[in-house]
């Protein structure tokens, strides 16, 4: 199993975030995906950055950070609006978001 930073673009700092998200190894990062991943940061109460969720897009694909662009920055940025909207709650404490990861929030 291969350390997520051994993906081209991630660095420690990039790692130690997934790896608190619960996402260990970079097989797992490959398996999970770009946007599944991502979410999951989110849902760990990470703060969205659209240039961090098109760079892991680009990483997963072996392609420099920068070289996404024209229509397909364009579809990054508008399925990372989605993924914001649905996974990222500027209500939700860090706090919150770490409990509600294992179960301890009430969701009446």
């Amino acid at each position: 199993m291969a350390a997520i930073s051994t993906i081209r673009n991630i660095g420690p700092a990039t790692e130690a975030l997934y790896n608190a998200a619960g996402i260990m190894t970079a097989e797992t990062l490959h398996d999970m995906g770009a946007d599944a991943a991502y979410a999951r940061l989110l849902q760990t109460g990470n703060r969205p950055h659209f240039i961090g969720y098109y760079a892991l897009h680009m990483a997963l694909q072996g392609r420099p950070w920068n070289d996404c662009k024209g229509e397909e920055k364009k579809a990054l940025r508008r399925a990372f609006d989605t993924l914001k909207a649905r996974h990222f709650n500027t209500e939700k404490s860090e706090l919150d978001a770490f409990m509600d990861q294992f179960g301890l929030i009430d969701r009446q």
